[in-house]
């Protein structure tokens, strides 16, 4: 990628040029190895973000942690944290900060591979919001989880100790469902799941 091939919005950086998974993976894997941005492949589009800070990772811990025992309890299949790049059948290829992969699903799809991204679509994605993301985590990658058939999508929002809860119907998330922090968070894909939303804030 030349010099100045990104351009600021917000607080993360967008690639001006456009790129496939497959030279998208390859960029990745040749990128320096104490660069400890995150990457993401958008409509063609390098989205670089910096670390959200300690307090993200907090909430991110909070959450793979009760998903983790709730699913691993059940026996359902498999949570992952932000370190799990997905290639989504539409292009695009994202980091979601917590996921989960029910076991039909990760029989059924394509065989993971180490060190490669997952080409399996996630049954529930969480992201947690952050001025560098929350615009993206709202709209885009809220458009591009519906359009592969992500099940459920949460918007977990640290500032506003909330979570915005959508289910996919008909092929569409719908206006979602706002739980405050003595609410429960429920689940349809995880059926039996509730907690209380204060549960993932400090």
């Amino acid at each position: 990628m030349k010099s100045g091939a990104f351009k600021i919005a917000e607080t993360a950086f967008i690639s001006t040029e456009t790129f496939t998974q497959r030279v998208f993976k390859q960029w990745v894997q040749n990128r320096p190895m104490a660069d400890i941005n995150r990457y993401e492949l958008t409509s063609g589009r390098i989205i670089m973000t910096p670390p959200a800070g300690w307090e993200h990772a907090e909430v991110e811990a909070r959450v793979i942690r009760i998903l983790g025992e709730f699913v691993a309890g059940h026996n359902l299949g498999k949570v992952f944290g932000s370190s799990a790049g997905y290639d989504f059948p539409s292009g695009d290829t994202l980091e979601p900060d917590a996921s989960f992969i029910s076991q039909e699903r990760w029989a059924g799809g394509p065989q993971a591979r180490r060190g490669q991204f997952l080409k399996v679509v996630p049954s529930l994605v969480v992201e947690i919001l952050s001025p560098a993301t929350a615009r993206r985590d709202r709209i885009e990658k809220k458009r591009i989880y519906e359009a592969n058939g992500v099940e459920e999508y949460w918007l977990v929002d640290p500032n506003r100790r909330e979570v915005m809860v959508f289910h996919l119907v008909g092929g569409k998330y719908g206006a979602g469902k706002r739980v405050g922090m003595r609410e429960k968070v429920r689940s349809g894909v995880l059926v039996g799941f509730e907690v209380l939303a204060r549960s993932f804030f400090a």
